[in-house]
């Protein structure tokens, strides 16, 4: 099993920067990491959960959506089983509960599909005051 728990979210003001942190856990992730791909993603109220950017848990491969790719950094930290998303020049469209997600294979042509990916996190709000 995959167990994935995020934190870092909170109040901010548009400009401003915060660092999610999603902490990897279990016996099946710690079995097989190296093959996993991890991502973030957000849904916002009313709107669809939204792809933001993925890794390989090597963190040799990144991938970013179109939107984000100039203000978020995704990274690993192999030692401590966590994968971090560092957000820079958040807005108040960038409001959100942003999810980590676990995907047992990094594939390129699925890496932005959220139904490709069999672990979740309980997701961490993140809220931009304008």
């Amino acid at each position: 099993q995959v167990q994935l728990v995020e934190s870092g979210g909170g109040l901010v003001r548009a400009g401003g920067s915060l660092r999610l942190s999603c902490a990897a856990s279990g016996r099946t992730f710690i079995s097989y990491a190296s093959s996993y791909a991890m991502g973030w993603f957000r849904q916002a109220p009313g709107k669809d959960r939204e792809f933001l950017a993925a890794i390989s848990w090597t963190g040799g491969d990144t991938f970013y959506a179109e939107p984000v790719k100039d203000r978020f950094t995704i990274s690993t930290d192999n030692a401590k089983n966590t994968v971090y998303l560092q957000m820079n020049s958040l807005e108040p469209e960038d409001t959100a509960v942003y999810y980590c997600a676990a995907q047992p294979e990094m594939t390129i042509a699925t890496i932005a599909l959220d139904y490709k990916y069999d672990y979740w996190g309980q997701g961490t709000q993140v809220t931009v005051s304008s």
